[in-house]
C-alpha cells in the first residue's frame, strides 16, 4: 500500500512538472496553414474546427486564443500558443505549415507636375483622375479630418464597395465619407505579443497617431487641397496622383510593430472587401522565402482575384547588404528617387566661401551675423551623439560629423549645449536635391567634400566664424537639381530569393515629398514632408490606379509592364539617371526598368502579361513542392509535373535577369543564401512568336537556359510572349540589340507582325558567353528595345555568373 502512495505520489508530481512544463513556456503568435479540403464534415464551417484543434491541445488553456481565421490571402487561421502546443499541430492531417510570426516596418505638390501629369491631356483627363477606383492603403491608419480626405464634388460609393468603418474611442463611423471610405484596424496579434494597447499613448481605432500612413494614403489618392504648405518653406496646392479615386486604410502598425497575423489579416480584408489596388510601404525584411512572407502570401491570393499590389522596395541603400524586400515577381517592387526640388540652407565661412546644403528648418534664422565656429571632435565627440558635447560650444555653431544618430537628434544635442546652430557634413552624398531633415535650431546638412573643406577652415583658422543662409524652396531646371536620381536610401539589386527575377521594378518620387500628416504631432501641422521608398510606393499606387481606370480588363500583370517597359532612363539633363550617392551612372539594379513615366504608360504598345498558373509555374521551376505552393495558393489546380517552366527565368517578366553557371553549379544544389551576386549585364534586344508562356509543353521545358556548351562557353536562352494593346491590330515591331563583347546574343525572330488573328506572340534571345574571363569583370547592364516606330519597349537586362535559383533544402 506504501509503495501505491509513493508511486501516486511520483505521478502527481510529474504530472505538476509536466504540465508546470507548458505553463512557464514562452508563447509566441503562430501562423498555421490548413488544407482547405480537410475539413471533417462534423463541422459546418473552418471556424469551428480550428477552435476545435485548439481545444484538442494540452494546457495551458488560457493562453491559447484563436487570433484571426483566413479564406482569401490563404487557408488557416493565427494563434497565441506554446511552441510545444504549435509542435503538435503539426501532427493533425490538414495542417500544411505552422510558423512562427514575424513583425515588419514602416519604410519611410511638387511630384505630378514633375511626373509630367496634366489637366488638359494625358493619363489625368482620359482616366478621370482615377475616379471609383478603390485603393487599399496598409500602414498606420488614417487621420480622418486631414483636408487631403475631404469628398467635395464625388460621387456616390461605388456600388461593389463591400467594406466600412471600424469604430474606436476617437473613430466614429462618420469620420469616412465618399472620399474615405473604409478605415479598419487589426490589433489581435499585436496585442496578444505586447498586451493590451494602452489607449493614452497610442489610439486602438484606425486613427493615425504617426503620421505615415496618412502621408503615403494622400500621396495615393489624395484630394485636391489648396493653399497646402509647410511650415514657410513650401506652399501651393496638394493633390494625390488619382484624386479621384476612393481610398481604404488599413491599420496594421502600431508603437512596436507591424505583427504578421494582423498583416494577414488586412490583406483578406481588403481583398474581401472589393479594393482594386493595394499600396504596402511596409518591410519585413530581405531574403525571405515566399512562402514564409505573408505580404508575398496575401499578394498572391489577391493578384489571383485581379488586384494588384505595389510595395515599396526597403531604405537599406546605404547598408552592406541593401538588397530589396518584396521580390515576389507578383509584386510591383518600388525604388525611391529624387525630384527637381530642394530646400536649400547654404553655409558662409568667415573668409566669404559657400557651401551648398539642404535643411527644413523653418524658426528664426542666424541673419546676416557671422557666429564662432567650432569642430564637435575638438569639443566632446565628432557624431554630437547624447550628452557629448562641452559647455565651449555656447553661442557657436557647430560642425558635426553624420552617422550612429539620426540627424535631428545631433541638433537636439549641440542645442542642449548652448549651441546656435549646426553643420553636419555628411558621410554620403546629400545634394542638391536630397532628403533634408527638421531641426530645432539653425542647422544645414553639407556633401562629405564640403564637410572636409569646413573642418580644414577650422583647423587653420584659431578665429574661424560662419553662419547658415536659408534660402527656401528651389525648383529649378537641370542646370541647378539634375534629377532624378537614385535615392541614396533605396535598396538596391541583386535579388537575393530569385536571382533571375530584377528587382526593383521601377523607381518613383520618393525624396521630400509634401503630403497629409496627422494632426496628433507636436506642434500639429497638416502637412509634412518625408523620404523615403514608402514616398514612391503610392505614387506608384496612384499611377496604376490611374491605369486601371483607362483600362478595366487589364491584368495586374499587364499594368505593371506597361509602367516598367514604358519608363525613361536619363534625367533632365539627357545623360543616364545617377546614383545620388555616388553620382555614378545608376544601373538597373539601382533603378529596375527606369523612372515610372505615367503618360507613356498610358500608350505601351505592348505588354508582358502574366496569369496565376504561370506563377505556379515559376514555384515549381524553384523547387516548391505542389504542397508548398498549397500554402499560399488555394481552389487552384496545381501540378509541378505540367505547369513547372523550364527555369525561373522563364516567367513573362518585363525585366531580363540572366544567370550562367558552372558545370558544377549545375548539378550541386546550394542554399539560396549561398548566392554570390556576381552579376553581368547587357545592351539588347529580343522578338517574339505566338505561343503562352504557361502553354509550352513539357518536352520544351528542358533547361535550356543551363546547358554547357563547353569549358569556355555558356548558353541561357529565354522565352517571353508579348501581347499588343496598341491601337493598331496590324503593326510591325523591329528588335534592338546591344551586347557587351564577350556574350553573343542570337534573336529569333528580329520581327513581330501582328495581325487580328494573332495579338500575342512568343520570343526567344540565346545569350553565349564567350569568353570564361567574363566572371572576372565588374558587372555590366543592358537592354531590348521593341520599337513600331511610334512606340518603345525596353526591358532592362542583367548578366549573372552565379549559382542562380535551385531547391531550397
Amino acid at each position: 500500500m506504501e509503495k501505491i502512495k509513493q508511486s501516486l505520489t511520483l505521478l502527481l508530481i510529474f504530472l505538476f512538472m509536466f504540465f508546470l512544463s507548458f505553463a512557464q513556456e514562452e508563447h509566441k503568435n503562430y501562423i498555421i496553414h490548413v488544407s482547405k479540403t480537410h475539413k471533417p464534415v462534423i463541422y459546418t464551417t473552418h471556424h469551428q474546427w480550428y477552435v476545435s484543434i485548439l481545444t484538442s491541445l494540452p494546457p495551458p488553456h488560457e493562453t491559447k486564443k484563436l487570433l484571426y481565421t483566413y479564406q482569401h490571402s490563404f487557408h488557416g487561421f493565427v494563434a497565441h500558443l506554446t511552441e510545444t502546443q504549435a509542435s503538435i499541430l503539426l501532427n493533425i492531417p490538414g495542417i500544411l505549415k505552422v510558423a512562427p510570426e514575424r513583425t515588419g516596418y514602416l519604410h519611410t505638390t511638387r511630384t505630378p507636375n514633375f511626373l509630367g501629369l496634366s489637366e488638359l491631356s494625358g493619363l489625368w483627363p482620359i482616366s478621370n483622375y482615377g475616379e471609383d477606383v478603390i485603393i487599399g492603403v496598409l500602414d498606420t491608419g488614417v487621420w480622418p479630418e486631414s483636408e487631403s480626405f475631404n469628398d467635395d464634388g464625388l460621387s456616390p460609393v461605388p456600388e461593389k464597395w463591400k467594406g466600412g468603418c471600424m469604430s474606436g474611442p476617437d473613430f466614429p463611423v462618420s469620420a469616412c465619407n465618399k472620399k474615405l471610405i473604409g478605415a479598419k484596424y487589426f490589433s489581435m496579434a499585436y496585442e496578444a505579443k505586447y498586451g493590451a494597447i494602452n489607449d493614452s499613448e497610442q489610439s486602438r481605432s484606425p486613427r493615425d497617431t504617426d503620421g505615415h500612413g496618412t502621408h503615403t494614403a494622400s500621396i495615393a489618392a489624395g484630394s485636391v487641397v489648396k493653399n497646402a504648405g509647410y511650415y514657410n518653406l513650401v506652399s501651393g496646392e496638394a493633390r494625390g496622383i488619382a484624386s479621384k479615386a476612393r481610398v481604404a486604410v488599413y491599420k496594421i502598425c502600431w508603437k512596436e510593430d507591424c505583427a504578421e497575423g494582423d498583416i494577414l489579416a488586412a490583406l483578406e480584408q481588403a481583398v474581401d472587401d472589393g479594393v482594386d489596388i493595394i499600396s504596402i510601404s511596409i518591410g519585413r525584411g530581405s531574403g525571405l522565402e515566399y512562402d514564409d512572407d505573408a505580404f508575398a502570401i496575401g499578394a498572391l491570393r489577391a493578384v489571383q482575384k485581379g488586384i494588384l499590389v505595389t510595395c515599396s522596395a526597403g531604405n537599406d541603400g546605404l547598408k552592406t547588404k541593401k538588397t530589396p524586400e518584396h521580390v515576389a515577381p507578383w509584386i510591383l517592387t518600388v525604388g525611391a528617387s529624387s525630384i527637381d526640388r530642394d530646400f536649400r540652407a547654404d553655409v558662409v565661412l568667415g573668409d566669404g566661401t559657400m557651401y551648398t546644403g539642404v535643411s527644413l528648418y523653418s524658426g528664426e534664422p542666424l541673419g546676416s551675423s557671422s557666429y564662432p565656429l567650432v569642430y564637435a571632435g575638438n569639443n566632446g565627440h565628432r557624431l554630437c551623439a547624447g550628452n557629448s558635447l562641452s559647455t565651449a560650444v555656447k553661442g557657436k555653431i557647430v560642425l558635426c560629423d553624420g552617422g550612429f544618430n539620426s540627424n535631428s537628434q545631433k541638433a537636439r544635442v549641440v542645442k542642449e549645449a548652448g549651441g546656435v546652430g549646426m553643420i553636419l557634413a555628411n558621410n554620403v552624398h546629400t545634394g542638391p536635391g536630397g532628403p533634408a531633415d527638421e531641426h530645432v535650431l539653425p542647422a544645414t546638412m553639407v556633401d562629405p567634400s564640403a564637410g572636409n573643406m569646413i573642418r580644414n577652415y577650422i583647423k587653420s583658422q584659431p578665429s574661424a566664424n560662419a553662419t547658415i543662409i536659408f534660402k527656401g524652396m528651389v525648383i529649378g531646371g537641370n542646370s541647378i537639381i539634375p534629377s532624378p536620381l537614385v535615392a541614396q536610401f533605396s535598396s538596391r539589386g541583386p535579388n537575393r530569393v530569385t536571382p533571375e527575377i530584377l528587382k526593383p521594378d521601377l523607381i518613383a518620387p520618393g525624396v521630400n515629398i509634401l503630403a497629409g500628416w496627422t494632426g496628433a504631432s507636436t506642434p500639429p501641422i497638416k502637412f509634412n514632408i518625408s523620404s523615403g521608398t514608402s514616398m514612391a510606393c503610392p505614387h506608384v499606387s496612384g499611377i496604376a490606379a490611374l491605369l486601371h481606370k483607362a483600362y478595366p480588363e487589364w491584368s495586374p500583370a499587364a499594368i505593371r509592364s506597361a509602367l516598367m517597359t514604358s519608363a525613361y532612363n536619363a534625367d533632365n539633363t539627357g545623360k543616364t539617371i545617377r546614383d545620388f550617392t555616388t553620382l555614378n551612372e545608376s544601373t538597373p539594379f539601382d533603378r529596375g526598368s527606369g523612372h515610372v513615366d505615367p503618360n507613356k504608360a498610358l500608350d505601351p504598345g505592348l505588354v508582358y502579361d502574366i496569369g496565376v498558373n504561370d506563377y505556379i509555374g515559376f514555384l515549381c521551376s524553384i523547387g516548391y513542392t505542389e504542397s508548398r505552393i498549397s500554402v499560399m495558393i488555394h481552389d487552384q489546380n496545381i501540378n509541378c509535373s505540367t505547369m513547372r517552366l523550364a527555369s525561373p527565368g522563364d516567367l513573362n517578366y518585363p525585366s531580363f535577369s540572366v544567370v550562367f553557371k558552372t558545370a558544377t553549379d549545375n548539378t550541386t544544389p546550394r542554399r539560396v543564401e549561398e548566392l554570390e551576386n556576381i552579376y553581368y549585364s547587357i545592351h539588347m534586344s529580343s522578338v517574339d512568336d505566338v505561343v503562352s508562356s504557361s502553354t509550352l509543353s513539357p518536352a520544351n521545358k528542358s533547361l535550356v537556359n543551363e546547358v554547357t556548351v563547353d569549358a569556355g562557353k555558356k548558353v541561357v536562352t529565354h522565352r517571353r510572349v508579348m501581347k499588343n494593346v496598341g491601337k493598331s491590330e496590324n503593326v510591325v515591331y523591329d528588335v534592338k540589340v546591344s551586347s557587351h563583347p564577350s556574350i553573343n546574343i542570337d534573336v529569333n525572330p528580329s520581327r513581330l507582325v501582328f495581325s487580328p488573328e494573332n495579338q500575342s506572340l512568343s520570343y526567344e534571345v540565346t545569350f553565349t558567353v564567350i569568353d570564361d574571363q567574363m566572371k572576372d569583370t565588374l558587372p555590366k547592364f543592358g537592354w531590348i528595345e521593341w520599337s513600331d516606330g511610334f512606340h518603345k519597349v525596353r526591358s532592362p537586362v542583367a548578366f549573372t555568373w552565379g549559382r542562380g535559383s535551385v531547391p531550397s533544402i
